[in-house]
């Protein structure tokens, strides 16, 4: 199966690549629109800024072509900032457009504890997901954020906390998306990618 990592200059690339190369699953960058076509998988990793994910996106015209992927049923897995491109705007960058694939937006963590929210968190599970498959219920993930979308309808299947309740996982569709970075979160990171892998129709 091709996977592909949308590449506009995000840090954490080449993490994600390494641990998809661990479970067995091979990868590509794609940073033009011809790239992304034919891709059995998308994964938008993201860490950084809100607005200047989205320029850079906007400079390689991958936007609409990532739109049109989803709307045409190509899996996609947004990690950590990249969840929050999938949102319509962010606190972060206001005059900013997202993905729009969910239409509330991404809002500042409120500051009544430390921020960023940086390091070890766990879960709380409000649906069954397809990503968590296999997780055990007292997982610990990595986080590295102070901006996150605090609701996203029935789309939002688990949550954490941190100065305020926020999505940690989201699914609806063929879209999915971590707040947490799943390539830095050990084994039951990999769980996370795997079962990603598998939802696309692939194996891992």
């Amino acid at each position: 199966m091709k996977i592909a990592l949308v590449e506009y200059g995000a840090g954490n690339l080449p993490s994600v690549e390494r641990a998809l190369s661990h479970l067995g699953v091979e990868s590509r960058r794609a940073s033009t629109p011809e790239a992304l076509a034919g891709c059995d998988a998308l994964i938008l990793p993201g860490v950084g800024h809100f607005g200047a994910l989205m320029r850079s996106l906007g400079e390689r015209s991958l936007v609409a072509p990532l739109r049109e992927a989803v709307s045409r049923g190509t899996p996609l897995l947004g990690i950590c900032l990249g969840l929050q491109a999938m949102f319509a705007t962010s606190d972060e960058a206001p005059g900013d457009t997202g993905l729009s694939l969910f239409p509330q937006k991404v809002s500042a963590l409120p500051q009544t504890d430390r921020l960023p929210h940086m390091g070890w968190n766990q879960l709380r599970r409000a649906r069954p997901s397809k990503l968590l498959e296999g997780v055990p219920q007292d997982a610990y993930f990595y986080f590295a954020h102070s901006y996150a979308a605090l609701d996203a309808g029935e789309a939002g299947v688990a949550f954490c906390d941190h100065c305020a309740p926020f999505v940690a996982v989201l699914e609806q569709g063929n879209t999915f998306a971590t707040q947490f970075h799943p390539e830095k979160s050990g084994p039951v990171g990999a769980q996370i990618l795997s079962n990603f892998v598998r939802q696309a129709g692939g194996k891992a």
